[in-house]
């Protein structure tokens, strides 16, 4: 049984946690996401675990109800093409026999797609949850192409993984959102799959951004990308990545805006960073989101903490009487709350008068 904080603690049935007796029989966790029923709504994230076949097996047998297989990157496909484009040109006019140059152009052959096709296919032999296919880019290029090939490897979905950081300063915040919103169009206008995007929280006007997203062929968003910052070697002077695993304390900025998406948009909406426990789950739930992602309370527990997680939310809802989690998905979005400014700048006002009085006293 879980054991809940008052801060923990979500609102059961009308925003009022009962006092009567536990709900009586299974709660249903299945849920609806980017068109496919789900049998739970925790999803395994894009990570090294979601790469490894016993880790996949071993997230089914905890109940997960979907996986994201770790991202194949833009660049890793354009530095393998360049590499076969130049082997297969070598020694083309040395020999007369080989017009074509001593390697076969297979315009097919690319090691690290090649490698990630058979891991989807593998996946779905050896697991019985949709499996997610993960593209990690920011321009059309080839990507239209390998949207197929991974329909057409058995990918359930594809995972569009929009991580850019705008460094240059010559390009403006519009330009950025145009050229994001053709690539996601691209790509789900070439996928016979449902396409979502995951895209970092840093637009000037996201929300409205996210109706575009949905107009422009998105079926879900995930909310939000974790944006890794590099760090100085003091020693060295070089500049390398530092990786900390996310916290529950950062789950507030996607309960947020699935809270103020939840019902607005024509897409489905995946919560993730922040999600640790049943608490953190329901709570993402309740703002609107269909389903909540984790990948580093995975990596720190392991495969198997993913039946904990469920076990802490199925508990939960029967102690608060929620008979299913789509009946408890949005029931404290902005829409539904009596004070839906509580989810904009009066949360602000509110959180600093809050600790100044806690302070003074």
């Amino acid at each position: 049984m879980t054991s809940w904080t008052d801060d923990d603690a979500p609102p059961g049935p009308g925003h009022v946690v009962p006092s009567g007796p536990e709900f009586e029989g299974e709660v249903d966790l299945s849920v609806d996401y980017l068109g496919m029923r789900l049998r739970s709504p925790l999803v395994a994230s894009a990570g090294p675990f979601t790469g490894d076949l016993p880790s996949l097996k071993a997230l089914d047998a905890a109940g997960i109800g979907a996986v994201v297989l770790p991202s194949l990157f833009e660049e890793q496909l354009e530095h393998e093409s360049g590499q076969f484009e130049a082997l297969s040109q070598y020694g083309s006019d040395a020999n007369p026999e080989a017009p074509a140059g001593y390697v076969p152009n297979l315009d097919d052959y690319n090691t690290g797609v090649a490698r990630y096709l058979n891991l989807v296919r593998d996946a779905k032999k050896v697991t019985s949850v949709p499996i997610i296919a993960s593209l990690n880019g920011v321009t059309t290029g080839g990507w239209t192409r390998y949207a197929r090939l991974l329909s057409e490897a058995g990918a359930d979905a594809i995972e569009l993984n929009v991580y850019r950081v705008a460094a240059d300063i010559e390009v403006s915040g519009r330009q950025i959102e145009l050229e994001t919103l053709a690539l996601v169009e691209a790509v789900a206008g070439a996928a016979s799959v449902p396409v979502s995007v995951k895209l970092g929280p840093s637009y000037s006007a996201f929300g409205n951004l996210a109706r575009q997203l949905a107009d422009a062929g998105a079926a879900g968003l995930v909310l939000f990308n974790r944006f890794y910052q590099p760090d100085i070697n003091l020693e060295t002077l070089a500049v390398g990545p530092h990786l900390v695993l996310s916290t529950s304390d950062e789950l507030r900025l996607p309960l947020r805006w699935c809270a103020i998406l939840h019902g607005r948009i024509d897409a489905s909406l995946a919560a993730t960073t922040g999600i640790h426990t049943g608490a953190d789950l329901a709570k993402v739930l309740l703002a609107g989101a269909n389903v909540g992602m984790t990948p580093s309370a995975l990596l720190r527990e392991g495969p198997d903490h993913a039946a904990t997680i469920l076990g802490e939310l199925e508990s939960w809802m029967q102690e608060t009487g929620y008979g299913s989690v789509m009946e408890m998905t949005g029931a404290v979005s902005q829409r539904t709350v009596r004070d839906p400014s509580q989810f904009e700048r009066a949360n602000y006002l509110d959180t600093l008068t809050r600790y100044a009085g806690t302070f003074l006293q």
